[in-house]
Parts: structure tokens; C-alpha cells; sequence
């Protein structure tokens, strides 16, 4: 697992466009709402900076940059020669996702660290934390249900946009008007209770058990995207 990771982390830097989408994207976007922090937490809060900030990155750097990488390496046969060797699928796919897992979660603290340093720093870091992880899973999870239904890395470039922009836009929604009305919804759809979990963290003000109900929804994605990856998942190329 290891060998194969290394081998995937030294390909994201020689691959120019997985390098703008996992690394140069998510952080020009987020360097404009840190350094307009201001203005924008006139929108919604701080809290909704930091879950935008969190969703940018989860969307641009993590998953689209997971399908495009298992895009990829389908086409060109590697996930193929990869089952032929002793490694397991869970271990193939573990390397695979692992380099783009970690930069993505470096990001995420380095550009939140960097809000907090500007704007001030979040209420509950372990519940931030929590949800930081959750998003994460999510995002995987999806990004293997979407690999099965992407024939290429340039097909990925449209497969992955319904996701990527519609949980950026669940965030904004929920992050900007709340969850006062339309709670259910808004908690419902894909992103839309860990955008809730992250104001809730970043803002304070809310008890911690009731903020913790908040991962049911977003681990509940999970299972139905790894339900949904199990099914349309793909080894080989379609004939």
C-alpha cells in the first residue's frame, strides 16, 4: 500500500492538471474568502468562511481529483496490473487515494489555521475536527461511486461537477441562510449537515450533543456511496 501511495504522490506532481485541481484551485478560491473575510461573514458568519473553505477543498482537491486519479489509472490498465500483484483491492485503492487524502487534509488545516490567525479561531476544535473527518469520508465515498460512472480523466472533468458544485452550493445555502427553515432539507442533502457542524464549531453557541447528531447525515452518505461504488465501481475498461 505504501509503494503504491508513494508512486501516486510522485505522479500528482507530474501531472499538471491533477496539480491545479488538488492543490492551486482550492487554494486561490479559499485565499479569497480568507483575505475577504469580512465582507463575506457579513453573508452568513466566520463559520460559514471556514465550512466554504472546507467544501472547496473537499470538492476541487479531494474529490475531483480522486476520480480523475481512478479515471486513470483504469484507462491505462495500472488498476488492472495492480490486482494481478499481492496487494488487496482495499490496499490498492487505500494507496491510490491516500497522497491526494493527506494533501487535501493539509490543506484544510493550513487554510483554517490562517482564517483563525485573521479572523479568530473556532469555538470547539476537537467538534471542528470531527467534522473535518466526516467531510473527508464523505468525499471519498462519493469520489469511488463516481469513479465507476467516469470512463476518463477528461470525462471526469464533467462527471465530477454535479458534486463538486452542488455541495459548494448546499454549503453556501446552508451557511449563509441557516437552518431554521427548511431544517430537515438542508440536513438531508449531500454536505449540508457537516456545513451545519462546521458553524456550529467555528461559531460556538451550540450544546455538543446536539451538534454530534449532525454526522448521522453525513456518514449516512457515505454508506450510499460506498453502496453505490460497490456496484459501479470498475476495474477494467469498458469493451
Amino acid at each position: 500500500m505504501l509503494s503504491i501511495a508513494l508512486s501516486e504522490l510522485i505522479q500528482i506532481f507530474r501531472n499538471r492538471l491533477v496539480l491545479v485541481t488538488s492543490l492551486i484551485m482550492p487554494v486561490a478560491v479559499s485565499a479569497l474568502f480568507i483575505r475577504q473575510h469580512e465582507s463575506f461573514a457579513k453573508l452568513g458568519s466566520l463559520g460559514y468562511i471556514a465550512a466554504v473553505l472546507v467544501f472547496t477543498v473537499g470538492a476541487f482537491g479531494l474529490y475531483a481529483t480522486a476520480v480523475t486519479t481512478l479515471a486513470a489509472r483504469r484507462q491505462n490498465l495500472f488498476l488492472k496490473r495492480l490486482r494481478s500483484t499481492a496487494a488487496g483491492d482495499a490496499g490498492i485503492l487505500t494507496g491510490l487515494l491516500l497522497p491526494v487524502t493527506a494533501i487535501s487534509l493539509v490543506q484544510v488545516v493550513v487554510l483554517l489555521t490562517v482564517l483563525g490567525a485573521v479572523a479568530g479561531g473556532p469555538a470547539d476544535l476537537l467538534l471542528l475536527a470531527a467534522a473535518i473527518l466526516a467531510t473527508v469520508i464523505m468525499m471519498i465515498g462519493l469520489g469511488l461511486a463516481t469513479a465507476g460512472l467516469t470512463n476518463s480523466p477528461e470525462h471526469a472533468q464533467v462527471t465530477t461537477l454535479p458534486v463538486s458544485l452542488g455541495t459548494i452550493a448546499v454549503a453556501s445555502w446552508v451557511g449563509i441562510s441557516g437552518t431554521e427553515e427548511l431544517a430537515l432539507l438542508k440536513r438531508l442533502l449531500p454536505g449540508g449537515s457537516a456545513t451545519e457542524l462546521v458553524v456550529n464549531a467555528w461559531n460556538g453557541g451550540v450544546p455538543v450533543a446536539d451538534s454530534l447528531l449532525l454526522l448521522a447525515p453525513t456518514l449516512a452518505w457515505v454508506v450510499v456511496a460506498v453502496a453505490l461504488a460497490s456496484r459501479l465501481f470498475r476495474w477494467e475498461p469498458r469493451r
